[in-house]
């Protein structure tokens, strides 16, 4: 019975899982996905995952470990149910009020920008530091505006809904 309610729901869910990647994505997925599925039966299943740490070299995963992965799907994995699962990680991984309070801390005055050289020195210097590379990236992706702002609402919008899409 347990096999049905999760396909059950996966079904349910898959339009909406699909509609959070663009199909660029949802190829890189299948690709992921069929790497993983060792056995090509479609479903991934423990001896999948062993065999897909062995072929990257980590060849002392524990089979509780590996149980441990499988057990966080409601049921067998099949390609939706990956999707679904890689779409619950990401979207509950920052919540974009969770990432927009960050922001608006250091942005006091509320104008919705953070200075670049501010931004820039925070994400080269704290925690997880930004390399000269991303950083690069970064205002590839979101130029500072010619008074050296960054719009971070924007930011957090792409960070948490993907890339704007053309026309808007």
């Amino acid at each position: 019975m347990a096999p049905k309610r999760a396909k059950k729901r996966a079904a349910e869910g898959s339009s909406n899982v699909f509609s959070m990647f663009d199909q660029t994505q949802i190829q890189e997925f299948k690709e992921a996905f069929t790497v993983i599925d060792q056995n090509r039966d479609g479903i991934i299943g423990k001896d999948d995952l062993a065999g897909t740490f062995a072929a990257v070299g980590r060849m002392n995963v524990k089979g509780d470990e590996l149980e441990a992965m499988i057990k966080e799907a409601p049921g067998p994995i099949n390609f939706t149910v990956f999707l679904t699962m890689f779409g619950e990680k990401l979207k509950g991984a920052d919540p974009e009020d969770v990432i927009m309070a960050a922001f608006k801390i250091l942005d006091p005055e509320a104008k919705g920008t953070i200075k670049k050289a501010f931004l820039e020195e925070l994400l080269t210097t704290q925690c997880d530091r930004f390399s000269p590379e991303e950083m690069k990236n970064l205002w590839a992706a979101f130029p500072p505006d010619v008074g050296g702002n960054v719009d971070y609402k924007n930011i957090c919008y792409v960070i948490t809904h993907g890339e704007e899409k053309e026309g808007e």
